[in-house]
C-alpha cells in the first residue's frame, strides 16, 4: 500500500493540499474496498482506521481521490451517487436491477473495440468511459413474467 500511498500523497502535494492521516485512513478503505459503495458506506468502515474521520472528511476526500485516479463515481441508483475503486481494477461495465437494485458487472472486449473504433472515426481521443445498462435482472424478470 505504500506505492498508492505515496501516488496520493504526491498528487495532494501537487494540488498544495496537506497529506493528513484521515485522508490516508479514507484511502486505505478505498484500496480495500471491492465493489461499490456510497459515501456512508465508506464513512463507517474508514472509522476502522480513524476516529477523527467525519462524513465531511469523506465528502471532501471523495472528489480528491476522483480526480487522482484511485475512484470513480460509477452509477446513481436510488438518487445517491455510488463509487468504486479504479485503481488496480480492470475497466467493466455495469447493468443496474430497476426492481432490486443488484448491479452486474460485465466486460466486453467487442465493446471495447467498438467504443476504440468509433473513437478513432471521429478523432476522438478516449480517456475512458462509463457504461450503465438499466433494465430488470434475471430474477426480476422472472418474477415479473410469473406475475402476469
Amino acid at each position: 500500500m505504500k506505492e498508492e500511498e505515496q501516488k496520493f500523497g504526491a498528487f495532494l502535494k501537487e494540488n498544495n493540499l496537506k497529506i493528513t492521516p484521515e485522508r490516508m485512513a479514507v484511502l486505505k478503505e478505498v484500496l480495500l474496498s471491492d465493489g461499490h459503495f456510497d459515501a456512508d458506506q465508506l464513512f463507517e468502515r474508514a472509522l476502522k482506521y480513524s476516529r477523527r474521520v467525519s462524513r465531511a472528511t469523506i465528502y471532501r476526500v471523495l472528489p480528491l481521490l476522483v480526480a487522482s485516479g484511485f475512484v470513480s463515481e460509477t452509477l446513481l441508483s436510488q438518487g445517491r451517487v455510488s463509487y468504486e475503486r479504479t485503481y488496480g481494477s480492470k475497466r467493466h461495465d455495469h447493468m443496474v436491477c430497476e426492481n432490486c437494485q443488484e448491479v452486474i458487472e460485465f466486460r466486453s472486449a467487442r465493446l471495447d473495440e467498438l467504443v476504440e473504433e468509433i473513437c478513432s472515426s471521429q478523432g476522438f481521443l478516449e480517456s475512458g468511459h462509463r457504461l450503465s445498462v438499466q433494465g430488470l435482472c434475471r430474477k426480476c424478470a422472472a418474477k415479473m413474467a410469473q406475475d402476469e
